[in-house]
């Protein structure tokens, strides 16, 4: 949603600045009608320059890299989590055959089955912590990217909005200008 966003920004100062050079234009043109004085001013005075028409539209819109490390990780890591997490991956037996396996190995030894089972579990919570921490690492780095991106939008609509604030004082100007004629 955000790159969405940004995309919609970026495009959005485009036409801004494309409206800000039209009107420069039509202050020229406004120019050379109100007297002979401004046409021969805006003979000799160099020609703004022009604008090459977009391909396409608009060039293509990128988000921070931070961002789109985070989401390619993210989208790396969503298989391996939807595996591994309880309510998403589908029910089996196997880690009931795990403990029951290394219960009867854990028996037939006479090693201590309450230490055998004990370390089990502890494996099991070691491996929860590490799928947790590996969540919780990758929310961080989304999360980072996310607040880069956020950052980088607002300076965007800051800049957007001088400009807009800028040009609606010049369209105030020329329409005036022009009711004037």
């Amino acid at each position: 949603e955000l790159v969405r966003q940004g995309e919609a920004l970026k495009r959005t100062e485009q036409m801004v600045d494309k409206m800000d050079q039209d009107l420069k234009t039509s202050q020229r043109h406004i120019n050379s009608i109100k007297s002979v004085w401004g046409g021969l001013v805006n003979y000799f005075k160099a020609k703004p320059p022009e604008s090459k028409p977009e391909q396409n539209g608009a060039p293509e819109y990128f988000a921070n890299s931070r961002l789109k490390e985070a989401m390619m990780s993210s989208k790396e890591q969503e298989s391996k989590y939807q595996e591994s997490h309880p309510n998403l991956r589908k029910l089996d037996n196997s880690d009931n055959d795990f403990y029951k396996a290394d219960l009867v190995s854990s028996v037939q030894t006479d090693a201590y089955p309450k230490n055998q089972q004990l370390r089990a579990y502890h494996q099991k919570i070691d491996t929860n912590l590490d799928e947790m921490s590996s969540g919780l690492s990758r929310l961080k780095s989304l999360a980072l990217g996310l607040q880069t991106e956020i950052e980088e939008q607002d300076d965007m609509l800051d800049r957007l909005t001088k400009k807009v604030e800028t040009l609606d004082v010049n369209i105030k100007n020329t329409d005036r200008k022009v009711r004037q004629l």
